[in-house]
């Protein structure tokens, strides 16, 4: 279909097959009541006028909806790769996703206020950044999972990544390769910040390594790194942890700019692992959030909370793991 163009309806292919909506909707719906004949040809209507069945209308008008919101961030690639496993997740036990934005110019209300319009059976919350009143009074409305945030309520389920655990893998990688100066650069006002920073200090203290502990304010962007970078460029350490994967990039480049070599004179770990940490350009050593089990747990839980399921422990945490790249070595 062109843009522009309506969209075909279920009355568009009933009037060129000859027939009443009510059997095309029969057809649709590989329910009984049509003759093999009426199938074909009410199929072949369909395909001709690309009409696509809105799956999501039917199970509104049923009173059964199989619809899961989820609000994410678009400024967080690694959003991306959590709603393909949201998606797998959800489709493979039949329900659908309604999905609601937060941009530079639409906060989380406004996107929460979306959902609830949508008429969802649940909520799943990607990393949000609003109190945990205003995700308690949510979760009075109909249930609400929140993932990559510790958020002490009974009334919202968590399914997140022990980030401290995730921060004490990346020290004990560089500490093993020889780094001693290690530094960290944070992730600001983010969700999982803080965790990540104190994973990192302790870490650090555990390995004897107080005099070195160098916390660097940053973000969750790219320009957020490269301003990290420039910080650094006066006194580099031989070797950054960082609070994301796209803060890395950021990093990446000021550090190369300012004519520092990766990882021959300064090693570095993202965390993430998100998709494009992968590109051989990039090729970043990072700690790696388990989307896939997350996702399905995410999934899993708010499905059970539908159903009246009960439920033993509220907030379920799942270890990550590093995956070591081309972005570190034994410093020189």
């Amino acid at each position: 279909m062109r843009a522009g163009e309506r969209r075909p309806t279920l009355a568009d292919v009933a009037a060129e097959a000859g027939v009443s909506v009510a059997l095309v909707s029969i057809v649709m719906r590989d329910a009984p009541g049509a003759s093999a004949a009426t199938r074909l040809r009410v199929l072949e209507v369909a395909r001709r006028l690309d009409y696509q069945p809105d799956s999501r209308a039917r199970l509104l008008r049923s009173g059964q909806s199989r619809l899961l919101g989820v609000v994410f961030a678009v400024q967080h690639p690694f959003h991306d790769d959590v709603l393909t496993g949201l998606y797998d997740a959800a489709d493979r036990i039949g329900y659908e996703l309604t999905l609601s934005a937060v941009t530079p110019r639409r906060d989380e209300r406004t996107a929460f206020a979306g959902l609830l319009q949508d008429r969802c059976a649940a909520l799943i919350l990607l990393g949000p950044l609003s109190p945990t009143t205003e995700l308690a009074a949510l979760a009075e409305r109909m249930p609400v999972v929140v993932m990559f945030k510790a958020v002490r309520h009974r009334a919202v389920d968590v399914v997140r990544t022990d980030d401290s655990r995730g921060l004490s893998l990346a020290v004990d990688h560089l500490v093993g390769l020889g780094h001693r100066r290690i530094a960290h650069v944070d992730g600001a006002r983010w969700v999982a910040s803080g965790d990540r920073r104190q994973g990192y200090k302790d870490a650090m203290r555990r390995h004897g390594l107080e005099e070195f502990i160098r916390v660097i304010p940053g973000g969750s962007g790219e320009e957020d790194g490269a301003r990290a970078a420039r910080r650094l460029l006066d006194d580099p350490p031989t070797a950054v942890t960082m609070f994301n994967d796209l803060a890395a990039t950021g990093l990446l480049d000021g550090l190369r700019r300012g004519g520092l070599e990766v990882p021959g004179d300064i090693s570095v770990v993202g965390y993430d692992d998100s998709s494009f940490s992968r590109l051989a350009h990039i090729d970043l050593t990072t700690v790696a959030q388990d989307i896939d089990t997350m996702s399905t747990l995410a999934v899993s839980r708010a499905v059970e909370r539908i159903a009246g399921t009960p439920i033993a422990h509220r907030e379920t945490v799942i270890p990550p793991h590093l995956v070591i790249r081309g972005t570190t070595g034994p410093p020189r």
